[in-house]
């Protein structure tokens, strides 16, 4: 069994959309490690609510934090220091999707970010949406995946349509494109089971 993780060249990219679709269209896991703020509905909620299989089981976080910031803020401010060695991925027999806080480089601690969660066997799944300045914060995190000699396995772009970005990305980072997500009026169950159906023949084949 595989683990997917899903990461985002920022905040509010479309992570847990993302991450909701693959998680339906394998039938798999749901973890998110470190969830800082929202803790009345997190991630892990809506991912829940959004999927229609009953195959999949929704994972405890390592970290709940109580408020929306950089997770090595936010556990400063409830008290704590985030430690990687009890942030250990869920015992499953099914595959596992991933989700990360925020961007790679997003500071766990002192010392340490998203990127240190992230392993070797890990299928790294990157979700870029178009603004000004996307096409170098996608690259840059491309980059620094390999440079930790990671398994990028595709891309995942979200929102409006650009020809030109998505494709200068894809060329210059030398990456697969898994899908794209249009700008949808709203999200529910009914439209991730849609891409859900389009991810996953690409999904499988990674």
């Amino acid at each position: 069994m595989n683990k997917y993780f899903i990461t985002g060249i920022g905040t509010d990219i479309g992570k847990t959309v993302v991450s909701a679709i693959v998680t339906e269209a394998l039938e798999a896991d749901y973890w998110k490690p470190v969830q800082a703020g929202e803790l009345q509905y997190t991630d892990t909620h809506r991912v829940r609510d959004l999927i229609s299989n009953s195959r999949s089981v929704m994972h405890e976080h390592s970290y709940a934090l109580q408020s929306p910031m950089s997770p090595h803020a936010a556990a400063a401010i409830d008290g704590i220091s985030i430690d990687l060695s009890f942030i250990r991925p869920p015992k499953t027999e099914n595959h596992l999707v991933i989700e990360g806080a925020g961007g790679l480089l997003v500071p766990l601690n002192e010392q340490e970010t998203m990127l240190d969660l992230i392993r070797e066997e890990y299928k790294v799944v990157v979700v870029s949406r178009h603004y000004l300045g996307s096409i170098n914060h996608t690259l840059l995190t491309l980059s620094e995946l390999r440079n930790r000699g990671l398994n990028v396995s595709g891309i995942v772009f979200n929102g409006t349509v650009n020809e030109r970005t998505e494709s200068i990305i894809k060329k210059m980072g030398i990456v697969k494109e898994i899908g794209r997500i249009d700008e949808e009026p709203y999200i529910d169950k009914k439209t991730i089971k849609k891409y859900s159906r389009l991810f996953k023949p690409l999904l499988e084949a990674l």
